[in-house]
Parts: C-alpha cells; sequence; structure tokens
C-alpha cells in the first residue's frame, strides 16, 4: 500500500468508529463508547504518524501521547492532559477489572462530556491531515 493509502485506511476507520460511538452512546453503553472514542483518536494519531513519518508502518501501541509524541506534533499542555486520560479507556475497554471501575464512573453525563473533548480533539488531529 502507499503511504496516501494507508492514511486513507486509518482515516476511513476512523469515521467508521466513530459511528460506532453515537450507537454506543444511545443504547447507554458508556465504557465500550469511550473505548471506541479511544480508537477514534487512536487511528487519526496513527494516521498522522504516517504522513509524518517515513516509514508507513505505524508502532503496535495505543497509548495517544506517545504516538503524538513520535509523529513530531506539537500537542498542547490541556490537549496532552486529556489524551493521557484517554489512554484509561483503551485499557478499561479490554480487561475485565478496570472495566468494572469504569462503569461506576461513566454516567451518561460523564461520557457527554468527554465526547465534547473527544470531538475537539478529532477535529484538531484531522486539521493535521489536511
Amino acid at each position: 500500500m502507499t503511504k496516501q493509502e494507508i492514511i486513507k485506511y486509518w482515516i476511513d476507520t476512523s469515521e467508521k468508529d466513530w459511528k460506532v460511538v453515537g450507537h454506543l452512546f444511545k443504547s447507554k453503553d458508556y465504557v465500550h463508547c469511550l473505548f471506541f472514542a479511544h480508537l477514534v483518536l487512536e487511528k487519526l494519531a496513527k494516521a498522522v504518524w504516517v504522513k509524518n513519518s517515513k516509514e508507513n508502518q505505524v508502532p503496535k501501541i495505543h497509548n495517544l501521547v506517545f504516538i503524538l509524541d513520535n509523529a513530531k506534533v506539537e500537542i498542547p499542555d490541556e490537549m496532552k492532559d486529556f489524551l493521557f486520560q484517554m489512554n484509561d479507556f483503551q485499557i478499561e475497554g479490554r480487561y475485565p477489572d478496570y472495566t468494572q471501575a469504569a462503569y461506576k464512573l461513566c454516567d451518561k453525563n460523564k461520557t457527554k462530556e468527554i465526547l465534547t473533548r473527544v470531538r475537539q480533539c478529532r477535529k484538531w488531529l484531522q486539521e493535521k491531515l489536511r
């Protein structure tokens, strides 16, 4: 695959996952909603990584800040803090002990608040891809 095809793959799959975020929110599955929100940001971050890297193969990691730091992207401090927080949902969606704790924290209002910030990060990442 060419660099552009790989970038397109990450963007397209991120868009599909963004639709899933909406479905999961509507069904009140807030932990999985935020897990997929992390995936949305991760895939866009990986698209940015491919764009800014000589290599086309992205690192097989999920840490949003690590990916963007290695993509040579300057992340505003407030956004960096939020991305570190979003990394928690990558773990919480995969491991039962974390998931149980997350169910207690993620109600409709908290999830809605987080998704507002995800939209901002998503838009910021999309601008990095133009």
